[in-house]
């Protein structure tokens, strides 16, 4: 069946309205790299629209009524949101739904270790990734640090220009000729996807420690800036992601190239259907979800 190529299909105004949404769309990609960081926006977005925490309407034992916009979240990385409609909830429901987490890796639970004068960070990845694609980019790392203490650190590193990114290495060419005669999916192997953090020594150290002098700087760092401690990587959730803001692509800006569009272009226009709707009939329901990458858990 052929169908028209949609730009043609536009008017004026039609651009116009594509062009904001566009905008909404790029700074969502952004913003929300993670499942965490796009419930955050979500929340924002629906506070603005006049939604109302469910769980705070449960304490003060509000009752719901026609024409009420409420949302709740899971462990911060799930949001639903309902728009209470005149009709009777067991007549049924307007259902949206759609995926916020993306292909990635995951910093694992113990994952510091020095090799060859290097630092490093064990990963493991989540989701279908091609894995020869994320080797020699910059990479940045978004999550969060719960400490000893009880508190909890929010954690970006490699976003803002002055910013350092972190590194999975890749072979020279004229040093991978075993490597190019493999097949693509075995090019680059999972267990090789490590993260490169560090190479600069700390200095001064005791003996029993000169061995990881690299491991040790980073540490440092690492207490420094964010008071955490190796420990702490047990409690954390990490997530590394390519580094960069979404872009206009093409000469004629036709495109949008950006880390994470499956499935946060469905999860974006669903969310602003949900938002903008008003006075339904139905009640209407909007489902943000993570964990699909792995297997639709």
């Amino acid at each position: 069946m052929e169908r028209p190529n949609a730009w043609l299909t536009y008017s004026d105004a039609d651009m116009q309205d594509l062009e904001t949404v566009a905008k909404k769309y790029r700074h969502f990609l952004n913003v929300g790299k993670t499942e965490r960081e796009c419930v955050a926006q979500s929340i924002e977005l629906a506070k603005k629209a006049g939604y109302q925490d469910l769980e705070e309407l449960i304490k003060n034992q509000t009752p719901l009524k026609a024409g009420d916009k409420v949302y709740r979240t899971w462990m911060e990385k799930t949001i639903v949101l309902f728009q209470i409609g005149e009709d009777a909830i067991e007549d049924g429901l307007n259902i949206l739904g759609a995926h916020i987490d993306s292909p990635r890796l995951d910093i694992k639970q113990n994952p510091l270790y020095e090799y060859t004068d290097l630092a490093y960070l064990d990963t493991h990845y989540s989701g279908g990734v091609k894995k020869y694609q994320w080797v020699a980019l910059p990479m940045a790392m978004h999550g969060v640090i719960a400490k000893k203490d009880g508190t909890v650190v929010n954690v970006t590193i490699g976003e803002d220009e002055d910013d350092p990114v972190v590194y999975i290495t890749d072979l020279l060419i004229h040093l991978a000729g075993q490597q190019m005669a493999k097949k693509a999916s075995e090019v680059v192997e999972g267990e090789k996807l490590d993260i490169l953090i560090g190479s600069r020594p700390l200095a001064d150290l005791p003996d029993d420690k000169k061995k990881e002098a690299v491991k040790e700087n980073v540490l440092r760092i690492l207490n420094e800036k964010y008071g955490v401690e190796e420990e702490d990587f047990l409690s954390a959730e990490l997530e590394i992601v390519p580094s960069g803001k979404s872009r206009d692509c093409g000469f004629d800006r036709s495109m949008i190239l950006g880390y994470g569009q499956d499935d946060k272009v469905c999860a974006l226009t669903s969310l602003f259907a949900m938002l903008e709707a008003e006075s339904p009939e139905r009640t209407g329901c909007c489902i943000l979800a993570d964990k699909e990458e792995i297997g639709n858990m």
